[in-house]
């Protein structure tokens, strides 16, 4: 929610969503391109690890299905997934102040009536898609018969957590800054349960294992250590021009984007082309790519970036007056 003094004041960022990286001064927006910077920034060649390991075969790389995962992240789990679990969000929630912000950030009026009336009927979406999955599982492990889990694997897993947990009302107190109270309901249970989807359940319980195993890496910022944060990032060299993009199979289609006015240069607004359109981010356009759009940040924060947003979910669009 709005204010986010943090991002703002430090990095001059108005941009509304979650997660964001940041990769020295380089800022990243959105699950999607941040995946693909942290894969070639910190590659398993260089003993980092990876979200999309080899087959179980061995026999092809992540590049014989990496196309596959991408678009079961970006077109399944992040968008009609998305909208199932989030339908499973308790009538209590949207009677909040933070209910009144998200209808700012989705564009009208939200009936908290009416969204509990719909539970009933997103539980039985949440089944459709329950089907639709449970014969990925009948011969592995994973979602992609993967050595390890892979992108699809963690893009379905936090969504499907996430919804068992909103629906019960678990971690509501928080979301809406104490407007409501948690509760335990058993809302998905009649559908999501090992009798009724036994690969699927199997998978859920195998990674949600696999996770609690790994090392937890995290550090929550503090006033001291966001003032320490501002003085590593400080110092730091953007990166070069011919480094800025992360690679994608095809170059760049400069003329598709000049006949748009998209040069380096201009002013430009960018937004997401679903939720939260009305808090572009607006700044000089310095880069363009089939996949990836950087810009300078019109309003300038503690440490000056460029913030990065993929292409795909986004909107960019040349501000009027800023033509070259």
């Amino acid at each position: 929610m709005m204010p986010r003094p943090l991002l703002h004041t430090t990095f001059g960022l108005t941009y509304r969503k979650i997660p964001i990286l940041a990769i020295g001064r380089e800022i990243y927006c959105d699950t999607s391109l941040i995946i693909e910077a942290l894969e070639h920034y910190f590659p398993p060649s260089q003993n980092y690890g990876t979200i999309y390991p080899k087959l179980s075969s061995g026999e092809l790389d992540e590049w014989a299905y990496k196309g596959l995962v991408r678009g079961f992240a970006s077109f399944w789990t992040d968008r009609p997934f998305f909208r199932v679990t989030t339908g499973l969000i308790p009538s209590s929630v949207w009677e909040t102040e933070f209910g009144t912000d998200r209808a700012g950030l989705i564009g009208h009026k939200l009936d908290p009536a009416k969204l509990g009336a719909k539970i009933p009927q997103n539980l039985s979406n949440l089944d459709l898609h329950l089907s639709l999955l449970e014969p990925t599982f009948s011969a592995g492990t994973w979602c992609i018969p993967t050595q390890s889990p892979s992108l699809a694997d963690v893009s379905l897993y936090y969504q499907l957590r996430w919804g068992i947990d909103i629906a019960a009302g678990k971690g509501i107190y928080n979301l809406t800054a104490g407007g409501t109270q948690d509760t335990t309901l058993d809302v998905t249970d009649s559908v999501f349960n090992e009798e009724r989807y036994p690969g699927v359940w199997t998978w859920f319980h195998t990674l949600e294992s696999y996770l609690a195993s790994l090392p937890d890496l995290e550090t929550p910022l503090t006033d001291a250590t966001t003032s320490t944060l501002v003085d590593l990032l400080g110092p730091c060299a953007p990166l070069r021009d011919e480094d800025l993009l992360v690679p994608t199979p095809a170059g760049e289609h400069s003329t598709l984007d000049v006949q748009r006015g998209l040069v380096e240069g201009v002013q430009v607004s960018i937004a997401p082309d679903d939720t939260g359109r009305d808090s572009p981010t607006v700044g000089k356009l310095v880069r363009i790519g089939v996949e990836e759009v950087v810009v300078e940040p019109s309003e300038r924060g503690r440490v000056d970036v460029r913030i990065h947003f993929p292409r795909l979910g986004f909107g960019v669009r040349v501000l009027e007056g800023s033509r070259l």
